[in-house]
């Protein structure tokens, strides 16, 4: 059945999937702390994906059988829409869940901490500088460079594909069961998550990635649901050149002033005479220097102050970074993502029903490109000494392409039963993502803010990686005993029970479940 879409059923439909504008810009490198790195995700790498992944018919018994209670359960048959006049949009259950997708959402969901853990622990410019903090250079310098050529960005862009793909499950599932208002849970769904990102932002942690999800998907994503693999591909990699194109034009500006700047401090250093011009450049680079000083101060002061005194610090960054930065073409770097991440899911790379040689290759081009392109980015922000250079136009191709390479690695696992133990733990922690990404920054404030342990500012980048293990940890071992006594993670819940306005049940029945599998 089809029903018209339009601002009448609460989602802004735009004309095509696309409105082309651009992604985020170095411009804001030492100034947002945002989930989109302070270049191209916010600084931080949060997060999210669509936690709650709808059924599809099409599924790999090799990755059902990984599933066993914890990840879920094999496809259920979806009953037709003329079997009932008309049937109740419903959350998933545990025996429509797809495997595969929560096991590589899980995976993203770990990655992405080994980004977001230096934005977390000390001032803004840590996210991208290890040498903020401490003396060890060699040491952080080594952290950092792993991270950067394995991890960074390819994460939350696996977050976002996977995000792109639940809109897609989402609808399909409730179209297939004759559901007359998918337009009205997919808004209701996407408001939530809107509202969940503003309190997360304000009250936890200014790495949200919620909020720019949430809106996202309200403004572009519905009308896009239906349309083809190869469109989506193709819209996701103009979005993704738009993003550069506007990334290199913000950044034009402060890589010349670096340049014309530091050139003068040269020649005042030896002692000669500046021109006016090279007189103003000097002035302006110094004010840039003092702004990043007083920023860094305040910040060091602000979290490692009272709890209040930090809302009031992220209360003046929200405008900036939930309002001006994203419709400063911000919104590119998620949604180019998410739109190829729904190419990908209708592609079936994403469910393992590609043969292995393709997720082969996938996994041998992704990381032949990816390692150099994001190895000679690291060499140049490093001679640069992470200030904003020309290197940074590489940052989104290294970054798609390692993306890739690591979703057909953690898939091609699944596919072929290996390593059940790790399997089905992901598989739980990315059933229970919205749960284990504020969890993980609940903890994380615990630990670093000042109302906390007080940690902000003290430990070296290298130093971080220990913090993230053991919340790895933690997300491992806690995620699979909930689901064994829950159907959902307690965030999970209230998102589901808020979006189908009716308390959804909580509970699992174990006795039921069993007897399904036996039909």
């Amino acid at each position: 059945m089809k029903r018209r879409f339009g601002a009448r059923n609460g989602v802004f439909a735009s004309a095509s999937c696309l409105s082309l504008t651009g992604t985020a810009s170095p411009k804001s490198w030492y100034v947002l702390p945002i989930s989109f790195p302070l270049g191209p995700f916010l600084s931080p790498e949060v997060p999210v994906q669509d936690m709650s992944s709808s059924p599809v018919s099409r599924i790999e018994t090799s990755a059902a059988a990984i599933a066993q209670p914890i990840a879920g359960f094999a496809t259920a048959d979806v009953p037709l829409a003329t079997e009932q006049s008309e049937i109740l949009p419903q959350p998933v259950t545990q025996r429509e869940r797809i495997p595969t997708i929560d096991i590589v959402r899980g995976m993203a969901l770990l990655g992405i901490l080994v980004m977001n853990i230096g934005a977390f622990s000390g001032p803004f410019e840590m996210y991208i500088n290890p040498l903020a903090v401490g003396n060890h250079r060699t040491y952080n310098l080594a952290a950092w460079t792993i991270r950067w050529i394995f991890f960074e960005g390819k994460m939350r862009a696996a977050f976002s594909m996977l995000f792109g793909a639940g809109v897609i499950l989402l609808t399909e599932r409730a179209e297939r069961r004759g559901s007359r208002n998918v337009a009205d849970i997919f808004t209701r769904r996407n408001m939530w998550l809107v509202l969940f990102g503003v309190l997360h932002f304000y009250f936890i942690w200014y790495g949200d990635i919620l909020y720019a999800y949430g809106l996202t998907a309200l403004l572009f994503l519905y009308p896009c649901r239906k349309l083809r693999a190869r469109n989506l591909l193709i819209a996701g990699t103009a979005m993704l050149l738009i993003g550069v194109a506007t990334d290199v034009f913000f950044s034009i500006d402060d890589v010349r002033d670096r340049y014309q700047g530091q050139a003068a401090q040269a020649l005042a250093s030896q002692g000669k005479k500046l021109t006016q011009q090279q007189q103003d450049a000097l002035k302006k680079w110094n004010e840039t220097l003092d702004r990043r000083k007083k920023n860094r101060e305040d910040d060091l002061k602000a979290m490692r102050g009272t709890y209040s005194e930090q809302i009031k610090w992220r209360a003046k960054w929200g405008p900036r970074i939930q309002a001006k930065y994203y419709y400063q073409f911000g919104f590119t770097d998620a949604l180019a993502m998410m739109l190829i991440g729904m190419g990908l899911y209708r592609m079936g790379f994403l469910t393992g029903e590609m043969s292995f040689k393709v997720y082969g290759w996938v996994i041998a081009a992704g990381y032949l490109l990816s390692i150099p392109i994001n190895g000679i980015e690291a060499m140049g922000l490093i001679r640069a000494n992470f200030e904003p250079t020309p290197w940074w136009v590489l940052y989104q191709f290294g970054r798609v392409t390692g993306a890739v390479a690591n979703i057909a690695v953690i898939v091609a696992i699944a596919k072929a039963g290996s390593m059940g133990w790790l399997t089905r733990r992901l598989g739980a922690v990315g059933q229970m993502a919205l749960s284990n990404y504020l969890f993980t920054s609940i903890i994380c404030s615990l630990l670093f803010n000042g109302f906390g342990l007080g940690l902000y500012g003290k430990l070296e980048y290298y130093q971080l990686f220990a913090v993230v293990v053991c919340v790895w940890i933690a997300n491992l071992t806690v995620s699979p005993i909930w689901l064994r006594h829950f159907q959902f993670g307690p965030v999970e819940w209230a998102w589901r029970s808020l979006t189908y306005w009716k308390r959804q049940p909580m509970k699992r029945d174990v006795a039921d479940e069993r007897m399904l599998l036996a039909q």
